[in-house]
């Protein structure tokens, strides 16, 4: 049977993420099963997954965009197949369909389905974005974020046009993965768990656990202008594609509203001056972001009705520059 995020329930009530499957590393190495080429490799995203979203902030701000195409689905979830109820990303039927979504280029598939049913016949996981394509052997080279994001930031630098940008630089290897840890159990996954859960007390647990961790990023941001000291890195832009939609999204459709991003100054303004780094803007796109958490879970949303608000400008400006650089 296939599978969506919303099936991840236990029988505790709580939402329990399952890992993904396609693993494959790009590497720098010519001799190896991936190497890093120029015109090879192809990223399908949305715009309104953060796991996504964060992929193409790589692509975008490490200056590959001339060396990684990529190709946005459409924000709603609909039927991937005619042979069962399963809802997921699908392909716009032309470039004109919907702003910011376009037809498959590479493969004609009608959904994010599709292309891993080409890469295996086997495969019985979530069809999910992002996804790292290989053109040439006409495959899924990847589709979990966390390792792409690692790809791109060191092993296309002969290729990069932003080759000396290192978000994950050796001598904070080690504060960058504990900060990641606690932040994608708290916040990055937190808001699904508050979102997801289908009993009280997961969801109580999980929104404890999230302002405790956005109350210890607000402590840390009043000291420093990044989450790993003074320089932009990994840990920060896998914290912005969370906060980038809270206000928006996860106070009203996932529940988190006990405090709202705008009450903490020193994470709304840290959220601005990573929006208004170069690249970072053209990222995101709040339309589908909202056309798709509102219209794509009907077991939270029954009648899909999107909110107005609140339209946030993070183009405004900030007060992050008092932290030396």
């Amino acid at each position: 049977m296939a599978r969506s995020a919303l099936d991840e329930v236990s029988q505790s009530g709580a939402f329990v993420r399952s890992a993904s499957e396609f693993r494959n590393f790009i590497s720098r190495d010519p001799n190896s099963q991936f190497p890093a080429e120029a015109g090879r490799y192809h990223l399908y995203i949305s715009y309104a997954c953060p796991w996504a979203s964060r992929c193409l902030a790589y692509l975008n701000i490490k200056g590959l965009q001339k060396a990684i195409s990529f190709t946005s689905v459409k924000p709603k979830w609909e039927r991937t197949k005619e042979s069962d109820e399963h809802m997921g990303w699908v392909f716009a039927a032309s470039d004109k369909e919907l702003a910011g979504a376009e037809p498959d280029p590479l493969n004609g598939a009608k959904s994010v389905r599709e292309l891993y049913e080409i890469a295996s016949t086997k495969y019985t996981g979530k069809y999910t974005v992002p996804v790292l394509w290989d053109k040439k052997l006409g495959t899924i080279v990847s589709n979990e974020s966390s390792e792409i994001i690692r790809m791109f930031n060191t092993e296309f630098n002969s290729i990069a046009e932003n080759p000396a940008l290192d978000l994950y630089p050796t001598h904070l290897q080690s504060q960058i993965n504990q900060t990641n840890e606690w932040i994608y159990d708290k916040i990055n996954n937190g808001v699904y768990k508050c979102g997801f859960a289908k009993k009280q007390e997961p969801y109580d647990e999980a929104v404890k656990q999230l302002y405790e961790a956005l109350d210890r990023c607000e402590e840390i941001l009043s000291k420093q202008r990044y989450l790993c000291g003074n320089t932009l890195s990994e840990a920060d832009i896998r914290l912005f594609v969370t906060l980038i939609r809270f206000d928006e999204v996860y106070v009203v459709h996932f529940k988190c509203n006990k405090k709202l991003l705008r009450e903490y100054p020193n994470l709304f303004n840290y959220t601005k001056d990573i929006f208004q780094v170069p690249g970072m803007s053209s990222t995101v796109e709040m339309d589908h972001i909202k056309q798709h958490y509102y219209g794509s879970h009907p077991s939270i949303n029954p009648f899909g009705i999107v909110p107005s608000g609140p339209n946030i400008d993070y183009s405004s400006p900030h007060d992050r520059n008092k932290f030396s650089a």
